[in-house]
Formats: C-alpha cells, sequence, structure tokens
C-alpha cells in the first residue's frame, strides 16, 4: 500500500490513461486494484518503478496474458509525465524484458499501443522491439475508432544492438 499515492498521482490523470481501456481513477477504485494485485487476484505481475527507496513512485509495469506453453507474454507501463525524458522508462521497461527472457525463460515479448500514443511507441521502438501489425479501427475507445499497433520482440533478438 506504500505505492498507493504515487500509483493514484498517475491512474488519476487523463493525460495519462488517454490511449488506454479506462478512465482516470479516484483513490478509492487505485486503492481496490492494488489490493487485487497484492491479493494475486489478478492474472500477471506489475512492477511498480520508483526512483530509490525514498524517492517517488513514477511508473507501472505490467506483464499480462502470460501464455506458458508458447512461453509469450504482453507488456504495459504508465509513467507519470513529470519523469518522463529522462530515460527511466527505457531503463525500467528494458529490464523488465530483459528479465523476462534470462529469469522468466520467455521466447517473445509483445506490447501494443494506440497508433496515437508516439511516446510509448518510440519506447518499443528504442528497445529493439520491431512493429509487426498496425490493425486499423479495432478498437472502440473512449467514444472513437481507434487504430492499434502491435510490436514484438523475441528472446534471440535480445538485447539490441
Amino acid at each position: 500500500m506504500d505505492d498507493l499515492r504515487g500509483l493514484h498521482a498517475m491512474m488519476s490523470r487523463a493525460d495519462v490513461v488517454r490511449y488506454v481501456p479506462w478512465d482516470p481513477r479516484d483513490e478509492v477504485a487505485v486503492r481496490a486494484v492494488l489490493t487485487r494485485r497484492m491479493g494475486g487476484e489478478m492474472e500477471g505481475l506489475s512492477v511498480a518503478v520508483d526512483l530509490g527507496e525514498d524517492g517517488p513512485l513514477i511508473g507501472d509495469i505490467s506483464l499480462f496474458g502470460v501464455v506458458p506453453e508458447q512461453r509469450t507474454t504482453e507488456i504495459g507501463f504508465l509513467f507519470h509525465p513529470d519523469h518522463q525524458g529522462h530515460g527511466y522508462a527505457t531503463e525500467a521497461v528494458g529490464a523488465v524484458i530483459g528479465a523476462c527472457f534470462s529469469e522468466l525463460g520467455l521466447h517473445r515479448v509483445i506490447g501494443r499501443s494506440d497508433a496515437r500514443n508516439g511516446p510509448s511507441i518510440r519506447l518499443m521502438e528504442r528497445l529493439g522491439m520491431r512493429r509487426e501489425a498496425h490493425l486499423i479501427e479495432n478498437e472502440y475507445l473512449k467514444g472513437e475508432w481507434t487504430d492499434e499497433l502491435d510490436y514484438a520482440i523475441l528472446a534471440r533478438e535480445w538485447p539490441p544492438a
């Protein structure tokens, strides 16, 4: 629960959740999400990103949709805008992808992004993920049809050159 304040600071912002399928969350809703995560009720794994022991929580990385027989997972991430542009997301998401291959023995990590979400797309490309699909108007999100870009990287491609 120590992460509640930082997680709420991100999840309550419309600009942070613009491209995800839920609206800004109040503290009660964020507490419920955190409680479900801590109780093991949510499939997957979530990693809090902070700036050291006494630093603020600045990001949230999730692995979900793990398919054990395919050794595949999907990665998703949120970062507080006040801490963007310093390389923190690249370092943290890269560390999680690296652990997917070295610690979890996965073969493939995928990422999906709304086609309008430039920072997310640039992050995946910086980490060596390749664009595999551009899905046209495949999701109705927050009152409009949106395109999705799908990215992936294989264990044999990690780390990127």
